[in-house]
């Protein structure tokens, strides 16, 4: 299929800029597939469409403060934004003799006192002991490997350079290492939101439901902004089974898809965990015809690349890459909620094989005309 099947035109005002007031005061569409008819309430509304014995599948993924602005020795400004943790074993073997690791100077403009740093901080990434990372460096080009970034009189150093901008960078201790992303770090807020990052952004750009053990998200679940603890309680009281599964949302999830046909883009790995417990949670449901009710992109994702045997969803951990698009067969979701995507995106590919290209467009073109707040801060839409 061509990419300038899945394009609309979005004026730019409609591009959310800041959260809703209140996260459940955001718009939701609901699109019922069977009919293509839409209709727009309250996001608390949500209830509604949930029954007793359905699951509710949530992701409940972290996001640190990965995008952290350093400076050469030379006091240029650079940008180092912080994508995985490395496996340090295999990490030892790529350093070589390009580290070097001779005591340097602090960049000229750097060293004030530690006391005058960003006030906000956010926890480093939890259950990760490897001073190694993958990321992303700007500008690259100009970087060296064995060179140093320094925070004040803290540092870390870019270890070897690939392809498309990436690099491995090692913090030379674990305590410096969240020094650094909590004095440091900065909310990773997409490109599309046209301004700095905010001490509001440091709760609004995270779901409730984020578990401190789960920190690894470099983009959060949107589709979950939009819950609210008495959300969630009002669910469970009327008998819906709330599921977790965890999705460490990469930067990949804004990778814009550039191949003119869109079987020939690729989606980067990202890693995902379903649990016996959550497994076993789905099984049951499923069993006795309840629906799976599926927030984001993400949770749709790890659902539809978990192993089925005998029917039945079973565990695991490990990295995915399921590109869904026109032509997969969903074999466990059942109903989407989530936001409303980018044009020729990823995921405006994965809804569309959801719930019809045409029937996505078309709901698409609703929500502009009723001036519903669209991308990651936007308002939201059930399929069901």
């Amino acid at each position: 299929m061509q990419l300038s099947l899945f394009d609309y035109k979005l004026p730019p005002e409609l591009i959310a800029q800041v959260p809703a007031r209140k996260r459940d005061e955001s718009r939701l569409m609901v699109l019922d597939r069977a009919r293509g008819v839409t209709c727009i309430k309250p996001f608390k509304s949500v209830v509604d469409y949930l029954a007793k014995g359905d699951a509710l599948v949530i992701n409940t993924t972290k996001v640190f403060k990965a995008r952290l602005i350093g400076k050469r020795e030379s006091g240029a400004e650079v940008e180092i934004f912080l994508i995985r943790p490395l496996d340090t074993s295999r990490q030892k073997g790529q350093r070589g003799k390009s580290v070097v690791h001779e005591k340097r100077n602090p960049p000229r403009g750097v060293g004030h006192p530690r006391e005058k740093r960003q006030e906000h901080r956010a926890p480093a990434l939890q259950g990760s002991r490897s001073r190694f990372y993958r990321a992303l460096g700007r500008p690259m080009k100009r970087l060296k490997e064995g060179e140093r970034i320094y925070f004040d009189s803290d540092y870390l150093t870019l270890v070897k350079k690939h392809d498309e901008g990436y690099c491995d960078v090692e913090f030379q201790s674990a305590s410096m290492q969240k020094r650094v992303i909590g004095h440091y770090g900065h909310v990773p807020l997409p490109q599309y939101i046209k301004r700095d990052d905010s001490p509001t952004d440091i709760r609004r750009y995270q779901t409730v439901y984020a578990e401190s053990d789960k920190v690894g998200a470099v983009a959060a679940p949107t589709a979950g902004f939009h819950f609210t603890k008495p959300i969630l309680d009002a669910l469970q009281k009327k008998g819906v089974k709330i599921i977790k599964l965890c999705l460490h949302v990469g930067p990949g999830t804004f990778k814009p898809v550039t191949a003119e046909k869109i079987e020939d883009h690729t989606v980067d790995p990202e890693f995902a965990e379903l649990s016996q417990k959550s497994a076993n949670a789905l099984n049951k449901i499923r069993a006795a015809g309840g629906k799976v009710f599926a927030v984001g992109t993400t949770s749709v994702r790890t659902l539809e690349s978990a192993p089925i045997k005998n029917g039945e969803v079973q565990p695991f951990s490990k990295e995915v890459d399921l590109y869904i698009r026109p032509g997969h067969k969903f074999r466990v979701v059942d109903h989407l909620i989530t936001n409303f995507h980018l044009p020729k995106s990823s995921l405006l590919i994965l809804v569309s094989a959801f719930a019809g290209r045409e029937t996505i467009l078309n709901a698409y073109e609703q929500a502009i005309a009723a001036r519903m707040r669209f991308y990651s801060y936007g308002d939201a839409m059930v399929i069901l």
